[in-house]
C-alpha cells in the first residue's frame, strides 16, 4: 500500500435509495474529490473494490449489506462461450474507432435514444446533456471510447478506463433497434480482447449483485473473479461462507 493510498482522504454519504435492491437503503464511501487521483493510485483503488463515475471514485459502503462484489475478468484465461462466438461473428462486420472523448452530437443522440427506450424508469431518465458529459468524462485522462459503426452509422459506444493491470469498464450505451447483435455483451468481449493485446490481465466490470438481473450478465464472462473479503477469488475457490450478505427484509408485523 502505498503513502498516497494510506494518507488520501474518504467521506460517506448519507443513506440513500438503492438503485439495485428494491426496499433498501444503500451508503457510499467516496474518495476526496480534491485528491490527485495517479494512475498507481487509480489502480490500487480498483484492486480494492472502488469505481469511478465521473469525477467520483466511490465504493458501496452500506452498514447493512455488502452484496455488491466487485467483479473483474481475467483477460489471459477467458476462452469465449459459444453464445459469445456468435456475437463475435455477427458483429464481424462493425468498424472500429477508439476516441479520447465524446461530448460530440453523434455519440450523444445515441445515448439519449439508449436511454429513452432501455432505461426509461432509471436515474439517468430523462437524459440531460450535461449530466451525460459529466458521468463520462475522461477526468483522469486514461479514458478510451471504443465507438463500433455499421457503415457510417454509430451503433454503440463502450466507455473503458485503462489503468495499470487492465481496463475498467465504465459504461456502454448503444442502438436500442439492433438487440439481435447483442453489443452490450460484444463491447465488453472487445474490451477483454484489446486488454489482452495490451498485455494486461483483467477488465473490471463493476459490481454483481446475487439476484440482480441487471448484473447477471456479468457471470457469463469466465473465469470471473469476485473480491471476498479482501481477496480477489475465482469461483472454484469459493466457499459459501464467502459469499455476500444481502439485508434481511423485516415484514410488518401483523396487528
Amino acid at each position: 500500500m502505498t503513502a498516497n493510498l494510506r494518507e488520501i482522504k474518504v467521506f460517506t454519504t448519507f443513506p440513500h435509495r438503492c438503485s439495485y435492491l428494491a426496499e433498501h437503503e444503500a451508503t457510499t464511501l467516496f474518495v476526496d474529490p480534491r485528491q490527485r487521483i495517479t494512475s498507481d493510485l487509480y489502480t490500487e483503488l480498483s484492486v480494492m473494490g472502488f469505481r469511478r463515475s465521473g469525477d467520483h471514485i466511490y465504493r458501496p459502503h452500506c452498514a447493512s449489506c455488502n452484496a455488491c462484489t466487485a467483479a473483474r475478468v481475467a483477460a489471459d484465461d477467458f476462452s469465449p462461450s459459444r453464445s459469445q462466438k456468435r456475437v463475435i461473428n455477427s458483429n464481424r462486420d462493425l468498424r472500429l474507432e477508439i476516441t479520447d472523448n465524446v461530448i460530440d452530437d453523434e455519440a450523444y443522440d445515441l445515448y439519449q435514444r439508449y436511454i429513452c427506450k432501455k432505461h426509461a424508469e432509471g436515474d439517468m431518465y430523462p437524459p440531460d446533456r450535461e449530466q451525460y458529459e459529466s458521468f463520462l468524462n475522461n477526468s483522469l485522462g486514461c479514458t478510451q471510447y471504443f465507438r463500433l459503426y455499421d457503415g457510417d452509422r454509430l451503433v454503440c459506444v463502450a466507455v473503458s478506463d485503462q489503468m495499470l493491470d487492465g481496463f475498467a469498464a465504465i459504461y456502454t450505451f448503444y442502438d436500442p433497434d439492433l438487440e439481435k447483435r447483442s453489443l452490450g455483451t460484444f463491447a465488453v468481449l472487445l474490451q477483454i480482447e484489446h486488454a489482452r493485446q495490451t498485455n494486461l490481465p483483467y477488465v473490471y466490470l463493476g459490481y454483481w449483485i446475487e439476484g440482480c438481473r441487471k448484473m447477471e450478465y456479468k457471470t457469463r464472462f469466465q473465469p470471473l473473479e469476485m473480491l471476498l473479503n479482501g481477496q480477489w477469488r475465482r469461483g472454484d475457490e469459493i466457499v459459501n461462507d464467502d459469499l455476500p450478505r444481502r439485508p434481511v427484509v423485516k415484514l410488518p408485523e401483523t396487528p
